[in-house]
């Protein structure tokens, strides 16, 4: 009886290993091909939303696009290694102490850029105990793509993977279905637009214009127009 159980033991710690460097290849391959699908995407398809997606490249994206990613999304993203501690310890315990690195705001949420990579690509969406089990392999996989991929291929993903609209993933997609253009030709106002839905595309619908969406859109491009400015910002979305 003690040897199956030993034995048993030994295949689960087999399986769980051969996992986390199963992970570890996919993660690097990302590095250098499209995701072929996420669980967010197929969540999208199972409850009957379909699933409008068309991959392109960081030079076929508009600098509108990424700058208004920036402004909103995660402020500080050029300077961080996957996280915004600072901005952490405020969620948690609703205050912030000392100075930041850079005198410009953090973006919407605690939640990096880098984080929600992490999410979209990789584990899956949602609240409840859900999130609490997420967690622990968000902050791995959050880590492992900031020391692999690099920032502009962090932004690629992102940009392409996260959904825009009930079923629409990516900014190449939302562009078509929103104003009858490329990715690459959205205007300042129209990025904006796209990027304010985020905090929920179901909800927050970007065409017709929601109150949220219409509310966002210009607080964005003050945003904006605050942090093109800025050298790293302007480096990284060049």
């Amino acid at each position: 009886m003690i040897k199956k159980k030993k034995s048993i033991w030994r295949r689960i710690g087999k399986v769980i290993l051969y996992a986390f460097v199963a992970s570890i290849l996919y993660t690097v391959l990302c590095r250098f091909i499209w995701p072929p699908i996420t669980i967010t995407q197929l969540s999208a398809v199972v409850e009957g939303h379909g699933l409008k997606r068309d991959y392109v490249s960081w030079d076929k994206i508009s600098r509108n696009v990424k700058l208004a990613a920036i402004a909103s999304e995660d402020q500080l993203f050029p300077d961080h290694e996957g996280f915004d501690w600072k901005a952490i310890d405020k969620s948690l315990n609703g205050t912030t102490s000392g100075k930041r690195k850079k005198k410009r705001p953090r973006g919407s949420a605690a939640s990096t850029i880098t984080q929600q990579t992490a999410k979209n690509v990789f584990l899956w969406q949602g609240s409840g105990w859900g999130r609490y089990i997420r967690k622990a392999p968000e902050a791995g996989f959050t880590k492992l793509i900031e020391w692999t991929w690099g920032k502009k291929r962090i932004m690629e993903v992102y940009l392409n993977v996260i959904e825009m609209g009930p079923g629409i993933f990516g900014i190449e997609a939302a562009a078509q279905k929103y104003f009858n253009k490329s990715a690459k030709n959205l205007s300042r106002r129209e990025a904006a637009m796209i990027i304010a839905c985020l905090p929920n595309p179901k909800r927050f619908s970007v065409v017709p214009t929601s109150r949220w969406v219409n509310r966002r859109t210009p607080h964005i491009m003050r945003q904006m127009s605050n942090l093109e400015g800025d050298p790293d910002v302007q480096a990284l979305i060049k």
